[in-house]
């Protein structure tokens, strides 16, 4: 393909897979980058995709355990838990130019990067998407959307536009924001309530909005306050009401299975905010609290 492009995928679990999936079955180059046993099985069997939005299809990937070469963006898709040990994966002198792509959940992920790779080349994302990966090479994806905000307030914007054109044709929504903290934000301002509430009682969404209605509404109004404290527009309530009620948060499908949680990144980063700004969220201090003591 004249258009072709070559994109690497740090973490091709349930997001990452199903990315990279999409980006070969348009006509990518795609390098996976994973555990020498992910890797095996990529190498041989590709990445199988069952979606309502996408259909099934298998396509081929390359895979390796660490990447060698250049290459034209590189998603990171790995849980900010794993993301210290997963970046040996990518020195920063072979990847370049590139633009590093971090689909983290949390607003303080960027900084870290940019300290370890060009900061004019780090391009912060946000996704909304259910995907989960059930086995090595095979990701179940559940939702009947796949959208992209695409950021990066240092990054050249035709940069950036290109990106979010190649994600956009590969089947995904994508788009370029103009302001990386209200994108981050934006998403951190649902996901923390969703999160903390769902992971602390057990429970989906529906049933958090039901029984524990009093504390999602002051959980939200905190991080609305941090939100617009941090320069970023807030989230209303009826985000929460419109979302099915089966819902269960990636943190508390984490706790489900027995996996590290990303408490401190969304939850400890919340706090951390709120206290750099003077913002009180005695609910969201509480449920960490909880969760920590609860060994998470």
């Amino acid at each position: 393909m004249a258009n072709q492009r070559t994109v690497a995928v740090l973490g091709p679990g349930g997001t990452g897979g199903l990315l990279a999936a999409l980006l070969s079955r348009s006509g990518h180059r795609v390098l996976c980058l994973a555990r020498e046993d992910t890797a095996d099985v990529l190498r041989r069997t590709g990445i199988t995709v069952r979606s309502a939005q996408f259909g099934e299809f298998t396509a081929p990937v390359e895979a390796d355990t660490e990447l060698r070469e250049e290459v034209d963006a590189c998603l990171i898709t790995v849980k900010h838990t794993a993301l210290d040990a997963a970046l040996t994966r990518i020195p920063p002198a072979t990847l370049g130019d590139a633009l590093v792509v971090p689909l983290l959940n949390g607003v303080e992920h960027p900084a870290a990067l940019r300290a370890r790779y060009r900061a004019d080349r780090v391009a912060p994302a946000v996704i909304r998407v259910e995907s989960t990966r059930v086995a090595p090479g095979v990701i179940e994806h559940g939702s009947p959307f796949t959208e992209i905000d695409l950021a990066g307030d240092a990054v050249p914007r035709d940069r950036l536009d290109a990106l979010a054109a190649l994600l956009d044709a590969a089947g995904p929504t994508a788009r370029t924001t103009g302001d990386e903290t209200a994108t981050l934000w934006a998403k951190m301002a649902f996901l923390a309530p969703f999160a903390l509430l769902t992971t602390r009682y057990g429970l989906p969404l529906g049933e958090v909005r039901t029984r524990h209605r009093d504390e999602l509404e002051a959980l939200v109004a905190e991080t609305a306050a941090v939100s617009r404290a941090c320069g970023a527009p807030a989230r209303a309530l009826t985000r929460y009401d419109a979302f099915p009620p089966g819902a269960k948060s990636s943190m508390q499908r984490d706790a489900e299975a027995g996996r590290p949680l990303e408490l401190d990144a969304i939850g400890g980063a919340l706090l951390r905010a709120a206290e750099r700004h003077g913002v009180p969220a005695p609910v969201a201090e509480r449920l960490v609290r909880e969760l920590r003591d609860a060994g998470h």
